[in-house]
């Protein structure tokens, strides 16, 4: 320990290795076999700032780990954005500066009982006032949350069920702090063990009383995957492939057919022709058709994406346009300032248009869905709100074809997983070029993907579910509670810190004595 430390007295070592640990956790993504690595993969970052010889070294550890956990996440954007890729790394992982100087703060030097089991609460509670603030969707949404990497770990869905992905995400890191103070601060043993035990109580409890979705009736839904079609006039070209596909699910018994996003090219209002196919393909399959058009309204200025549905008789008038845009992808930010990143990548050439509010369809026979468009998958409160409106199926339309050759598809089809177990609903995640997949109401996967080679339609049988999760009942509650935490510790440290302050003896001042060292007479 002795020698790494000292070999980590270069300030330019330091922040290779704070780089390297915030990119271990992103292991835990892409490979299903890897769950367990997000429990214990912390851990070098966080001894790391624990280490750290001032409060500012480890703040700034906490930037460069920042940075790489971003970068990794996103390291499949850099086609598109290029160099703009480590610049909007560099700004978001300066979110987990604050982090780091706490780290220090409560787990520098020796610490005591106390301050490891306040670390216990503390560390995990500040993580997601991070993830908080990086969720917005003009700094790239809350994608890459901590506790997204538990998606296809049974146990872990049922917990998403009562507190969402942030209650996955309070507990990994919580972990990880335990088993760092276990590793280094051998007297604060007992206080570690003590949270991992609390933990472990906690997660059994939600376990055993947590409402399970009760299941009913089914539904088949279809998903139209074309695959890629590239070349000249390629919109035409792959509605006439999704037309084909569509024509092959007759006599499939569908009761409904989904396209992914940006399926159809052109506003149907200025196209009747297509509208007029998307009709007669209805009644051919006896099932409404939900298709996705990515084009210039005509009854409105702009772009838009929205989910139209379509019946036997054409469009039904159920339409949602999509509200969450991804920056740059489908507008630029500021793009008085930021309008340079179009010429170094393929950032938005013209930004979309936003839709004002989410929108529950009545399919022809009975169902209600809930759709959403590609990004929007991400945002846990969007699914929340569609379930509590009443949606019987979530639905997500999705197109990543810019990132085929990445684990990008990947990591979008396994938010949906997600979602479903929050939500106790379950959801189609459909897409142009894959991956498409559908997760029943406890966020267990039903039948194959259709990965990124396949060009194909598929009918799911969907068990539908009742009853409400407690995470769409009391919402974000550990997003609120770890709010709450950070304020109790930040004003009981304030106030301790003034005590300290005020008892510390003043200090002595010694007698003035002349250069000869007598006393000054009066008059000289």
């Amino acid at each position: 320990m002795k020698t790494l430390g000292h070999w980590l007295v270069s300030p330019w070592r330091r922040s290779a290795v704070a780089v390297l640990a915030g990119a271990l956790p992103v292991l835990a993504f892409p490979a299903p076999s890897l769950w367990w690595w997000a429990w214990a993969t912390l851990v070098p970052w966080l001894l790391l700032a624990r280490g750290a010889p001032t409060g500012r070294r480890a703040a700034y550890d906490g930037w460069c780990a920042g940075f790489g956990f971003m970068l990794a996440m996103h390291h499949w954007l850099l086609p598109s954005l290029h160099v703009f890729t480590f610049v909007i790394a560099a700004l978001l992982g300066a979110l987990w500066a604050p982090w780091g100087w706490l780290v220090r703060r409560l787990l520098g030097g020796a610490p005591s009982g106390g301050r490891v089991a306040a670390a216990l609460l503390v560390l995990p509670s500040a993580w997601l006032a991070v993830e908080l603030v990086r969720s917005w969707q003009g700094l790239g949404g809350p994608w890459g949350m901590i506790g997204a990497s538990q998606w296809q770990v049974s146990p872990a869905l049922r917990l998403a069920s009562v507190g969402g992905v942030w209650l996955l995400s309070f507990l990994v890191v919580a972990v990880n702090v335990a088993v760092a103070v276990l590793v280094a601060v051998r007297r604060a043993r007992v206080p570690a063990v003590a949270g991992l035990v609390a933990t472990a109580a906690a997660t059994s409890a939600a376990w055993v009383w947590a409402p399970r979705p009760d299941t009913g009736e089914r539904v088949a839904v279809a998903v139209v995957q074309p695959g890629v079609v590239a070349g000249r006039e390629s919109a035409d070209r792959r509605f006439d492939r999704e037309e084909q596909l569509t024509r092959g699910l007759a006599d499939r018994g569908a009761d409904l057919i989904v396209w992914g996003e940006s399926s159809v090219g052109f506003d149907l209002d200025d196209r009747p022709d297509l509208a007029r196919r998307l009709a007669a393909l209805s009644r051919e399959t006896g099932a409404d058709i939900l298709v996705n058009v990515d084009a210039r309204r005509s009854d409105k200025p702009g772009i838009y994406k929205s989910s139209v549905l379509v019946g036997p008789d054409g469009p039904t008038g159920d339409r949602y346009d999509k509200m969450r845009l991804v920056p740059f992808g489908e507008y630029v930010p500021a793009r008085s300032l930021l309008g340079w990143a179009t010429s170094v990548g393929k950032a938005a050439g013209e930004d979309r248009r936003r839709g004002s509010e989410q929108v529950v369809m009545d399919v022809g026979k009975g169902l209600r869905i809930g759709p959403m468009v590609c990004f929007e998958s991400a945002f846990p409160d969007m699914s929340r709100h569609l379930a509590a409106d009443g949606a019987e199926v979530l639905l997500a339309q999705s197109s990543t074809s810019t990132f085929q050759d990445t684990w990008a598809p990947e990591q979008h089809a396994s938010l949906a997983a997600l979602r479903a177990a929050e939500t106790g609903r379950p959801m189609v995640h459909a897409t142009l070029t894959g991956v498409s997949a559908v997760y029943d109401a406890t966020g267990a996967r039903i039948g194959p993907w259709l990965g990124t080679d396949a060009s194909t339609a598929r009918v799911y049988d969907v068990p539908l579910a009742h009853g409400t999760t407690l995470y769409v009942r009391f919402g974000d509650w550990t997003v609120h509670a770890a709010l709450l935490i950070l304020a109790a510790w930040a004003a009981t440290d304030g106030v301790r810190t003034l005590r300290l302050r005020r008892s510390d003896p003043a200090p002595r001042v010694p007698p003035a004595r002349t250069a000869h060292g007598s006393p000054a007479r009066p008059g000289h």
